[in-house]
This record gives C-alpha cells, structure tokens and sequence, in this order.
C-alpha cells in the first residue's frame, strides 16, 4: 500500500461504507471527523468518509497511472497521507475541512480485502518471471509498475473464479442455475460477447434473472445504471453485500461443471496468472458471501479479518423479513426486452387487444388499459391513442416525437415505450404503472410513511441521473409525471417536451414561450428560455416538495408572474409539515438560483440515497 497507508491510526482497509459510518457514530461524529479505508471500486484506490451536520460524505481517492493520488477533478498528491494533509487546510471541493483522525479501536488491525493476498502474490511472481528479477531490482520493478501490475492482474482475475463460467448460452446458465441447491441468491458470471459485455445470472425464487454488466469507454465494469468496477471481482464483491438495483444480495456462487474450468482457453505464457500456485488458488475458489439481511458485525479487537475467504454452508435464508431498500425493484430488466419477442417497434393491430375504461385523457385523446400479446407471453400494457381528426395533426406530431424519445431509454426509473401502432388510430403502447400519478396517489394514502416517500422520490433522482448522464432534458418533471408501479416502486413517464441535446451542448434553448408548468421551472427557463439538466434538479425540488407535502399544489393561489417575483426576490417555499429538515436542506438546494452551483443529479440522487440508508436503520 501507498507509502505504508496500511500503519495509520485512521486507516480501517476493506471495510464497507456502512462499517465506515458506524465508526464515525461511534467516533461521535464531530464535524471535520474522518477515516480513510481501501476503495471497493478503484483499483489502487481509497475512499475517505467524513462526518458533517450529523450527515456522511463518501470522497473516492483515485490512484493514477503517475502513481499520484488525487480526488476526481481535484488537485493530485504524492501520496494518501498528502492528500488529507492538504484537505486539513483546504477543503477544495469537500464538504468541509477535515479536522480530526477517527482512528481505529485499540488492537483493531486494518481489514484485509479477500484479493489482497492473491494479488501481492501474483505481483511478485509475475515481475520475478517475466523480467528474471531478484532482491532490490525487484522490488523497485515492483514499486514502479505497480499500478499498471495490479490492474493487469486484477481485470483478468475472474478467469479463475468458480463463478466465472465462460462464454456460455443464457440457457446453459439457467440449467446450471438450477440445478442443485437453488438456494435464493445463487448466481454465476458468463461472458456475452468478446467486446467486455458479461451477463450476471441469479437466482431468485426458482427464476434466473439475467443482469447485462457492460463495459464503458474507461473501462469500468456496471449492471445498467449501476455502480462503476474496475473489475467483476469487485462487483461480484460489492453485490455480495448489498443488492443495490438486484433483486437480491448474491449469496452462493454457482461452481462450473466438473472439468469445465480445463476446457477454459489457455492464459498466455506470461500471464500474471500463468503458474499461481495451487494453495492461493484453491482460497478463492472457497470464496463465499455474506448472508442476506445479515447484521455486520464490529470486528473484535486484535482481528486482521479475511472473514470473506473463510468456507461455510451456505443455509437457505428466508427473506421475507429482509428490509427492502430503494434500489430493490420487482423489475430490474424491463419486461419487455425479451429480444425473441420485439424485433421491431411497430406493434401489429392483431396483438392488441384493448379494454374498456380511460387510465386518463388529454388535448390528444385517451389513454386505455390494454393487453399485448406477444408470442411467448401476455403483458398488460397502456395504450396512448390519438383522436382520429384531421385537426390534430401538431399533436400527432407531437405524440411520433415523445415516442422517438422513449424509445432511446432503457432504465428501471422511466416509463418504457414499447412501440406504435398505427391502425383506426395512432396509438403508443407503454408499459404500465397501474397505481397512477404520484400527485393523485399521495392524497388517497395520506398515512404513507416518509420512508416510502424518500424510497419513491429516490428512485426518480435515479431515472434522472440515467437522463442527465445519457444528455436528456425532461422538462417536464412534475408528481403528476411521475407513475406508480406498486407503492414502493415508481417511474418518470410524459416526455412530451422532452429534447435530446447535442454532445457539444449543455443546455436547449427554446424558440418561443409555449404552454409551460410555470411553477415547476427554474427563472433561467422562464427568463431566457434555457433549458438544462440543471433546470430538471429546479423541478424535481418543486416535486419533492410535493411528494413530502403529500400532494399539495406548489404555490397555491398564485399566478405564474407571482411566482417568478418571489423567486427573483430570493424566497422560496416553506417546508412543508413534517418534511425532515435534510431533506427542505436539499429541495433548497435544488432552487439555488444559478444553475452552475446547483447540484447536478448525482449529487442529489447519492443524497437521497444515504438518507434512506440512515433512515433505513433507525
């Protein structure tokens, strides 16, 4: 480790963000108090998690190829020690200056990842045999390269992981899956294609579930709008913990069929894994997990914990009692993306089939329940059908451009488009959030909790944050456009006045003032018609505070100029009752009437997110 990081007080290894916070409670939570531990995510990285206003703040420290350290988009530093050196006087980014170590219980020792050893090991065997080192020129070689060593080593460590099953068919990994135990949680890696694409396979009650984990331009490793890798060992590591967009933790890996690991293709000769010796090699293959709605436990003290390659049997778990968190969603995958079943966009008449009674109506005509009927399955579906008139045409318009638009989305968050159909009518088939709007739902369940608020109004930040990252601005985020799967499960839907803004640009301008949600748009959409994913966190404030207010108009009583003079005169509204303060602390934030120092979405959905957790716990 960098300069001996593993000797400092305040350094706790491979603990979890959750381990992190309960030592910094534990620490009293001063503000300024700080540990640093080991990144989960970061090859070579750390993460330092500090106390402030009785909230946590989680900073990556990002090891570069120079073998400097610095924060994203911060100053780079010699060394760990450096950085927090420089933080102790400038916070330059931070929340705030750290001002004290939280350093580890007495005879408590930094906790050892269940790759450290493997990897060390692999370093040193792999500099000695590829370049013929020994004693002092060894060492340096290693010194020197060691951040290209690890990840050399690290990014193809799967390889010889038992859950890491090769290029197998998606059928073959659900025979696999389901044979044996079938215990809840079971799961197994497979490759999909040669580009860095892999498919995370899990069992969940009976049925497999496949998870698509791609590869980004950098090299990081995700599951659909999900955390960022380096490596699979590391996500594999991290969604043994926490299900975080699962539908569960993984708990048992599923073992390759005997002699399949020989029929692997062969590592090169100087592969770092080539020649790993047996004994480190037969401690990973035992690699197991902890189990689900587990307690993490504090370790004892004198405790230099590998507790992740320790062996045992795996029990089945009944999850029933299992606290569901924000992330965990009925539907991960859209139900609709069976590639056998939608080859096109264009939905045939004849598989449709629609039932009396309006979801809800508009300017451009009805919306209906309906059923698709696809070839292996039925779906329920709601169907948008345009009034057949021949004065309609700027909303038909109008409807073929929210259609362009969904169509280029894929998230959990967000309402799916599922295709056209052009027959008596122009209709647009979605999938269906059968509970309704959120502004409608709240005043009907007024004894909902503020949990399941924050647990709602999470997932929206997290449908924007897949927005602002892939350069759409909604501009029309409002309660009434967001729709209810289940009373834990919501999603953006109307992208009607949605726009897809070009790679070069930050913002869309429109050309003329149209028929605008006033009360839902920052002053810079009002007054200079610019619209940004910066104006869309100005909105999703407004549709916090309606959430938390259980469905209350926003400025009720006032007109639209009236509204826009208690803007520029630097008010805002009240909070309404009972709304936490953390959270009137970040729907402020959000109105922030510069859109540059306005927190971007995520910021806002990783708020959201700690405050469920601390939530969560109580």
């Amino acid at each position: 480790m960098a300069d001996n990081v593993e000797k400092l007080p305040f350094f706790y290894g491979n603990i979890t963000r959750e381990e992190a916070e309960d030592y910094l409670r534990q620490g009293g939570m001063a503000d300024g108090l700080y540990l640093l531990r080991q990144s989960r995510s970061y090859l070579g990285g750390y993460a330092l998690s500090v106390a402030y206003g009785r909230q946590f703040y989680h900073y990556t420290i990002e090891r570069e190829l120079n073998n400097t350290y610095a924060i994203a988009g911060g100053k780079s530093h010699r060394t760990p020690v450096d950085l927090i050196d420089y933080h102790s006087q400038e916070s330059d980014g931070l929340i705030c200056l750290l001002r004290k170590p939280c350093s580890r219980p007495r005879g408590m020792e930094p906790k050892v990842g269940p790759f450290e050893e493997l990897k060390e090991k692999l370093v040193r065997q792999y500099v000695k045999q590829t370049w013929n080192l020994q004693g002092a020129a060894l060492e340096q070689a290693i010194i020197s390269q060691r951040p290209q060593l690890e990840k050399l080593i690290a990014t193809t460590a799967h390889e010889k992981m038992p859950w890491f099953h090769g290029s197998i068919t998606r059928e073959d990994s659900e025979t696999r899956l389901q044979n044996g135990t079938r215990a809840n949680g079971r799961f197994l890696i497979r490759q999909r294609d040669n580009k860095g694409s892999y498919a995370l396979c899990l069992l969940h009650h009976g049925q497999v579930m496949h998870y698509r984990i791609d590869k980004d331009k950098a090299g990081k490793l995700s599951i659909p709008d999900g955390k960022k890798f380096d490596t699979l060992w590391q996500l594999v590591e991290h969604y043994s913990y926490k299900p975080d967009g699962l539908l569960r933790v993984l708990t048992e890996p599923c073992a390759q069929p005997e002699g399949e690991a020989d029929r692997r293709p062969a590592i090169p000769h100087n592969h770092p894994l080539q020649g790993a010796t047996s004994g480190i090699l037969s401690r990973i293959k035992s690699y197991s997990f902890p189990k689900p709605g587990s307690k993490k436990s504090v370790n004892p003290p004198g405790s230099r914990t590998t507790d992740n390659l320790n062996t045992y049997e795996m029990k089945l778990e009944k999850t029933k009692n299992i606290e569901a968190l924000p992330m965990d969603t009925e539907v991960y995958e859209s139900p609709y993306a069976d590639p056998d079943e939608l080859q096109t966009a264009t939905i045939d008449r004849r598989q449709l089939i629609l039932e009396d009674g309006e979801l809800g109506s508009g300017n451009f005509g009805t919306v209906l329940r309906g059923t698709y009927k696809m070839r292996k399955s039925e779906k329920t579906v709601a169907v948008k059908i345009l009034k057949n008139d021949d004065s309609n045409q700027a909303v038909r318009e109008e409807m073929l451009r929210e259609a362009a638009v969904m169509q280029q989305l894929d998230n959990p968050y967000i309402v799916r488009m599922i295709g056209i159909c052009e027959a008596e009518n122009l209709m647009l088939v979605m999938e269906l959030a059968g509970l309704g709007p959120l502004n409608k739902f709240l005043p009907k369940n007024r004894h909902i909790s503020i949990k399941n608020i924050t647990e709602l109004v999470h997932q929206v930040s997290m449908g924007m944050k897949y927005l602002e990252e892939h350069n759409f601005v909604h501009r029309d985020l409002a309660a009434r456009n967001v729709l209810l799967v289940t009373q834990h499960y919501a999603k953006i839907s109307d992208f009607g006045l949605s726009k897809a803004l070009a790679e070069e640009e930050n913002y869309y301008k429109a050309k003329t003032h149209g028929k605008w949600p006033v009360k839902w748009y920052a002053p810079e959409c009002i007054n200079y018609f610019k619209f940004s994913s910066k104006s869309d966190v100005w909105s999703f404030g407004v549709l916090m505070w309606e959430a938390y207010s259980l469905g209350q108009k926003p400025y009720k009583g006032m007109k639209g100029n009236e509204v826009l003079q208690m803007i520029e005169s630097g008010e805002r509204m009240v909070a309404p009752a009972n709304c936490p303060p953390e959270i009137y602390d970040l729907m402020k934030a959000c109105w922030t009437y510069k859109p540059d120092e306005r927190p971007g979405f995520s910021t806002v959905e990783l708020r959201l997110r700690n405050y469920y957790y601390e939530i969560s716990q109580i």
